[in-house]
């Protein structure tokens, strides 16, 4: 199997049209949060995940979710969601597959920032 490979513009297009097909209340959540690529996970992302050596990471949240906010202790850094391109691709034999995927672990990266239930996750198509 071919494995697919996008420039950094080739991504960043991929990743706004899968923005676009994200349903609106989910997609509303994105306005204030950080959208990052990166080519792989850090060794670090991967430890502080709990991951083994041959399980994949796509994406990960980084801040504090909606539900362990507090008026006291506002978050002192933007929400960020990471999206690892390479292991996406490695996923995926085209492009339409890769917005697939980037849509779904967008998702489900904006879920653990919204605190929402896998019940509400599989009610919107995404569980």
């Amino acid at each position: 199997m071919k494995t697919l490979r996008l420039n950094e513009t080739g991504i960043d297009q991929a990743v706004k049209r899968a923005i676009e097909r994200i349903p609106a209340e989910i997609r509303d959540h994105l306005k204030n949060i950080v959208i990052s690529v990166q080519k792989r996970p850090s060794k670090e992302m991967r430890e502080e995940m709990g991951l083994h050596r041959r399980e994949t990471l796509l994406g990960m949240y980084r801040g504090i979710s909606l539900k362990e906010r507090t008026a006291l202790y506002p978050p002192l850094y933007p929400d960020t969601i990471i999206l690892f391109q390479e292991p996406l691709e490695d996923m995926c034999r085209t492009i339409e597959e890769l917005e697939d995927q980037i849509e779904i672990t967008l998702v489900h990266e904006v879920a653990h920032f919204l605190g929402m239930s896998e019940e509400r996750l599989t009610e919107l198509g995404y569980g």
